[in-house]
């Protein structure tokens, strides 16, 4: 066995300890507070009007769940569920 063979496990095991420490620590950090009202929120769902078929994907909206958007004079009908 010789030398570099020795100084490359090492420096393979440090490279993994790190790695592992650091995907450890970012399980261990808390949840991040709510924005305050007011803000946009990330969201992701899906409308459909019921008339014409039209689809539409919601990405940002002030609350967690957003009113339905209106379409031919109507109320969109949610096709993905609010998680």
């Amino acid at each position: 066995m010789s030398i570099y063979n020795i100084i490359f496990a090492v420096a393979a095991a440090v490279v993994m300890l790190k790695i592992g420490l650091a995907m450890l620590r970012g399980l261990a950090q808390p949840i991040p507070e709510p924005p305050p009202a007011g803000e946009l929120r990330k969201v992701k769902i899906g409308y459909r009007c019921s008339i014409c078929g039209s689809e539409v994907r919601m990405t940002i909206a002030p609350d967690e769940e957003p009113q339905a958007p209106r379409h031919c004079l109507e109320d969109m009908d949610l096709i993905t569920p609010v998680e």
